[in-house]
């Protein structure tokens, strides 16, 4: 599964999705299988929230390939077709790719200098995954 857009200026699932759905996908990834009428009532705190509006924005995110559908009886039950931990490793590694395609060496440059800003354990993480790559090489 792929999402089109990354918000630089947002955090979290926000970066991803609209604020509705990440928050909707927030009960998603931890709940088990859940229908329309359960996750409005996990919202509840935004009463303002319709039956409707949830539905659709669920059936959005079916149609999107992020959750789900299964019928069991007479209701619907959505579940999220990845982890949040997979999600978010995929979408970081899909925009690490994205970056590299289009900036190159600039991106490198650029993810060094955050590295060692962020974390310097980083750095040593990072040397070590290099000399593996390098002894690895034929």
């Amino acid at each position: 599964m792929r999402i089109s857009h990354f918000k630089v200026g947002e955090q979290g699932l926000n970066r991803f999705f609209g604020p509705l759905e990440a928050k909707i996908m927030d009960v998603l990834w931890n709940e088990e299988e859940v229908s329309i009428k359960e996750v409005q009532l996990k919202l509840e705190e935004d009463k303002a929230l319709s039956f409707n509006t949830v539905m659709t924005v669920m059936n959005r995110l079916v149609e999107k390939g992020i959750l789900v559908k299964t019928l069991q009886g007479r209701t619907s039950k959505y579940r999220p077709v990845q982890s949040r931990e997979v999600f978010m490793d995929t979408q970081s590694k899909e925009l690490t790719h994205e970056l590299m395609d289009q900036f190159g060496s600039i991106a490198v440059t650029h993810m060094l200098d955050a590295v060692e800003v962020a974390d310097p354990e980083l750095i040593k993480q990072l040397e070590l995954r290099i000399k593996q790559w390098k002894k690895d090489l034929p």
